[in-house]
């Protein structure tokens, strides 16, 4: 059945239809950008750690623990003191690692090196790693950012 009047050509149809995929298409691509731009990450303030998954940590020794969704590195120092850091690398955000026998952090994205510390020594990394604040409450070890109560 034939219509006498219709709303639109054939034309205009298929130019709608091509407008719209190229429309899809430019979104499929922005939206990794704008997300790369403006992430939706959000720090936690503070990590509570049961105290009984650290306490058997040799000194100069590591262990991983979630923050938010980065990890985290809990290293106990010779004296038995605990220090924790962000284990994301400050030149581009990859995750680092601790070589035990070197008593230094590596990032092999972009060979970045930090010390025991934390201080960058080698490679890109333009800051020191960050360090969060830890303390022991009880049972649980308390793992915060700077400025947190």
């Amino acid at each position: 059945m034939k219509l006498k009047h219709s709303l639109f050509s054939r034309r205009q149809f298929l130019n709608g239809l091509l407008g719209g995929w190229l429309g899809a298409l430019a979104a499929s691509f922005l939206y990794p950008v704008v997300k790369f731009i403006f992430p939706p990450y959000r720090e936690p303030d503070k990590v509570i750690l049961p105290f009984s998954d650290y306490e058997d940590m040799g000194p100069n020794s590591v262990r991983n623990f979630p923050w938010g969704s980065k990890p985290g590195l809990i290293k106990k120092e010779d004296d038995g003191a605990y220090l924790a850091f962000v284990a994301v690398c400050t030149h581009l955000d990859c995750n680092v690692v601790y070589l035990a026998e070197q008593k230094k952090f590596f990032c092999a994205c972009h060979e970045g090196w930090y010390d025991e510390n934390g201080l960058n020594i080698g490679g890109p990394p333009p800051r020191p790693l960050r360090q969060l604040i830890i303390e022991r409450e009880g049972e649980n070890i308390i793992v915060k950012r700077e400025g947190v109560e």
